[in-house]
């Protein structure tokens, strides 16, 4: 049968339902002298109505106020009286019969009196605030002050009335708290969403829902782990599989009254039965979320509401005692990223397949992006203006924009502007910076190609330790491998991660790390030996939870996958177990004479003029490069301020300053 076949059936069901409830509340309103005159006509009226009533129900699938019945186990008299109500929306003529079977125009709506003196078998039980016509809220009851139930007004449900009609769209209250995941790519032929080793996870848990529950499927399906994307993916996977269109909630909008919780879990009750739906809960903030959204979330899911995902971080704690099953959603593997990022790159241009491979394994070893993700950034870098600039650089600039981690309220992000010419370091320094910078570059060969990975199960990400003083150049050595590679550099706000509540610290440092690695970002821990600093005895709870703090950073810094450089000039106080998990210690020495006379011929930009600088008498005084390039900027504003070029005097003036403001002492014979 055709939609609109079908729409012309139930139409014609539910004429015919209306007919044949016109004809008992006219003979239910007749005087008890004209019901006996008129009784054989109108029974036999009344039998021909219920005849052809029952021959419109013969339609495939049945006319939706029959499904309503099948699906939320309605007896015969709920049914009626669920039409009865919707009667005064879909034929207002009814309301004069509401009127006169109830004694005067006051009383023209139906109430539950009503339908046990007009229908058949009525029950009292169907009054009940258990039964479907009150729990799933198939009706309103307006029962003002002291009315009985029974002479109560009802309505039947907005939602209700429009299924009758045959539209079928979910309740706005439910509407405006979820969002429908499309499934438009797979729809428009764009290919599989998931990594081979994720779809073959969500084709495990389809076969695990099937052979365990048949048709009704568990409460709640627990998708754990850091890989929001993935877990999403994932879900929208076995809805497809098993028909059904997933809606998202997050958790900041679940009400958290009582009874407005109460309301949403029957609604949605509701509409599991009217809809193939499912609905996936984004609750990845659970153990930071208020009590009462935590309480609201709990609540939810404790109830059977039909096929739920419940998307968390970590393994649920009150929440594993309900059915359902649990699954840990991982990213695509490396190698799974690689071959996604070969195809995607192919389609675009069809370049080379050397070119192509070598992109795509600098990619993959960077980022850890979901299918779905890859194809975006490969779209974004197709759509890019700068057709002049290589394929791989868009590529890699769209995954770099795509994936900017979310971590502004902990880390401030410095745009990288040194190059490797305006260092000025040690060769030995130098070429561990260079070391560092090629093996976050060749990582994808290394641990993939070359079998590292498969030996290693943790310890992958590279985690490096400058020291010096400050002002040596530990800040411009970490932009200059952000600028060489290309990523985002994140300097971490220690204020904003630490924090004086027990279990904060731990969870800003999770949602720290965990957004930089799916970003590809680098994170700079500058004055580390606050955070990173020795474990103490424990004295007190203070001593325990601080040391316990420690103890996850020490876990979370050794799991995490990117480049990690914590900045201290105080190594003694680092705690012995970060400098075991350290890569590298880079030592940043005190410029001597010859470096700081190439500190100040690079603190002056071409563009500044100058006049009779002597550098080599400028190189004795014993500055830092950090406090070089603050009196070379200090002189510049001097010459700006008396539109002269800058002199060795004006030099001379910043110099005074500047070790007035560091407490040297000033040797007037220098300045001569």
């Amino acid at each position: 049968m055709t939609e609109t076949d079908w729409f012309d059936g139930n139409n014609e069901y539910l004429a015919a339902s209306l007919h044949w409830l016109r004809l008992r509340l006219r003979l239910l309103a007749l005087p008890a002298q004209a019901t006996d005159a008129v009784a054989p006509t109108g029974d036999a009226a009344l039998a021909e109505a219920a005849a052809r009533r029952q021959a419109a129900a013969e339609i495939h699938p049945p006319p939706a106020l029959v499904l309503l019945a099948e699906r939320l186990g309605l007896s015969a008299f709920e049914r009626d009286t669920v039409l009865l109500c919707a009667a005064a929306e879909l034929d207002p003529a009814t309301e004069l019969l509401f009127a006169s079977t109830q004694g005067g125009v006051a009383r023209g709506f139906p109430t539950f009196s009503l339908a046990l003196r007009v229908l058949d078998d009525p029950t009292w039980d169907a009054l009940s605030p258990h039964r479907p016509l009150r729990y799933a809220r198939l009706l309103e009851i307006n029962q003002p002050g002291a009315t009985p139930l029974t002479a109560a007004a009802l309505r039947a449900d907005e939602r209700i009335v429009s299924f009758l009609k045959g539209l079928n769209v979910l309740d706005e209250r439910v509407a405006a708290l979820v969002t429908l995941v499309s499934g438009a790519r797979r729809a428009n032929g764009g290919g599989p969403e998931l990594a081979p080793s994720q779809q073959e996870a969500a084709d495990s848990l389809v076969e695990r829902l099937r052979l365990g529950a048949g048709e009704s499927l568990p409460s709640v399906v627990h998708l754990l782990g850091g890989n929001a994307g993935g877990k999403l993916a994932v879900a929208l996977e076995l809805c497809e599989q098993l028909h059904r269109r997933l809606y998202r909630i997050r958790l900041e909008v679940l009400p958290t009254a009582r009874g407005e919780v109460e309301t949403l879990t029957r609604l949605w009750q509701r509409e599991t039965a009217l809809l193939p739906v499912a609905l996936y809960i984004d609750a990845e903030d659970l153990d930071t979320a208020p009590a009462e959204l935590t309480a609201a979330f709990h609540a939810l899911i404790a109830q059977d509401i039909g096929l739920v995902f419940a998307a968390l971080r970590d393994s649920p704690v009150r929440a594993a005692a309900s059915q359902g099953y649990a699954i840990e959603v991982e990213p695509p593997t490396p190698a799974e990223q690689r071959d996604a990022w070969i195809a995607v790159l192919h389609q675009i241009e069809g370049g080379a397949g050397g070119e192509a491979s070598s992109t795509a394994e600098l990619l993959a070893g960077q980022y850890h992006l979901n299918i779905e993700e890859i194809r975006e950034a490969a779209e974004l870098a197709a759509r890019s203006t700068r057709t002049a600039t290589p394929l791989a650089e868009r590529v890699w600039d769209a995954c770099r924009n795509l994936t900017q981690p979310r971590l502004d309220a902990l880390a401030q992000r410095l745009v990288p502007k040194a190059t490797w010419n305006d260092l000025v370091l040690s060769a030995e320094a130098t070429a561990l910076l260079r070391q560092i910078s090629g093996q976050v570059r060749e990582r994808f060969r290394v641990y993939e190609d070359w079998g590292y990975a498969r030996r290693m199960t943790r310890g992958r990400g590279i985690s490096v330790l400058f020291t010096g003083e400050s002002g040596v150049g530990k800040t411009m050595a970490a932009e200059v491998i952000a600028n060489e590679l290309r990523l985002h550099l994140y300097r971490i706000d220690l204020s904003a991660v630490v924090s004086k509540y027990i279990g904060e610290t731990e969870k800003n440092l999770r949602r720290l790390f965990d957004a930089a690695e799916h970003g590809g970002a680098i994170l700079l821990f500058d004055e580390a030996d606050a955070l990173f600093g020795k474990r103490s005895e424990v004295k007190d709870s203070h001593d325990r939870y601080a040391n316990i703090e420690i103890n996850y950073l020490l876990q979370r810094m050794e799991a995490f996958s990117g480049l990690a450089i914590l900045a201290s000039n105080m190594k003694g106080a680092m705690d012995s177990a970060f400098l075991r998990r350290l890569r590298f210690i880079v030592n940043f020495q005190f410029p001597g004479p010859a470096e700081r006379k190439r500190i100040w011929q690079k603190a002056l930009p071409p563009e500044v003029p100058c006049e009779g600088l002597d550098y080599d008498r400028l190189a004795r005084f014993n500055l830092s490069g950090g406090n070089i390039h603050s009196v070379a900027l200090n002189a510049a504003f001097l010459a700006a301020q008396r539109a002269t070029p800058v002199t060795a005097p004006l030099i001379l003036t910043a110099v005074r300053s500047e070790l007035r403001k560091l407490d040297k002492p000033i040797t007037e014979a220098e300045f001569r």
